[in-house]
């Protein structure tokens, strides 16, 4: 099934993983600050969790790994602070991005950001990307009753965009972010993360590409 980008009014991005290779670094901000609880967790564990708020997903391995901790808001704001500086090191746009964002802005459509990760993670991949002002509106899911895969986030941005839901199209890298857009009956765009194991469910999404840039040469074409 091809993408006809006349049938959407507004384009929804995801941020980690699509807009930017930022999944690598939320494995080594993690990494860094569970180890200082004695986590003997490895990287390739927090697969387990990709797509959810950082919020749950310290809440789900402090029970998951009985650690105990009572203030999971400290933890949560050392791995933020880690990950704002590790951002500012290493920000680069994936490939593609630029030139798909470019080429919507070109064409009317309004384009929004609904992401799991803090509104501080936000501001600054934007900021180190130059993208800002690409987005009419961006939104994060911490401010949500539910993050990802409640599709609360999307429903968000489709309302602030003025779009309805089945006039918007998402663009997802995870299995939970690919349901969050579905169950806000939006059609799904699935661009694998990388350091991802393969996930045979991500063929739930509507379509599937190996990156941004072979979503954009069908887009323009068709």
């Amino acid at each position: 099934m091809s993408i006809k980008i006349s049938d959407f009014e507004a384009v929804i991005f995801d941020m980690d993983g699509v807009l930017i290779d930022s999944e690598p670094l939320w494995k080594i901000a993690m990494d860094t600050v569970f180890s200082e609880l004695g986590s003997t967790l490895q990287k390739s564990d927090f697969q387990k969790t990709v797509g959810l708020r950082i919020d749950e997903v310290i809440h789900f391995w402090n029970l998951h790994e009985s650690w105990g901790i009572v203030n999971e808001e400290a933890i949560q704001e050392k791995i933020i602070s880690k990950m704002e500086d590790l951002i500012a090191a290493n920000a680069k746009p994936l490939t593609g991005v630029l030139e798909t964002l470019t080429f919507l802005k070109s064409k009317g459509l309004k384009i929004g950001l609904a992401t799991s990760s803090s509104s501080r993670l936000i501001r600054i991949v934007l900021k180190e990307l130059v993208i800002s002002d690409f987005f009419d509106f961006t939104h994060s899911a911490e401010t949500e009753d539910y993050g990802k895969p409640h599709p609360a986030v999307y429903l968000t941005v489709a309302k602030k965009l003025a779009i309805h839901p089945t006039k918007c199209l998402v663009i997802e890298d995870s299995f939970n972010g690919v349901i969050s857009g579905l169950a806000a009956k939006m059609k799904v765009v699935c661009i694998p993360e990388k350091t991802h194991f393969p996930n045979p469910k991500l063929a739930l999404a509507d379509f599937q590409f190996e990156s941004m840039r072979d979503l954009l040469e069908e887009i323009r074409v068709i």
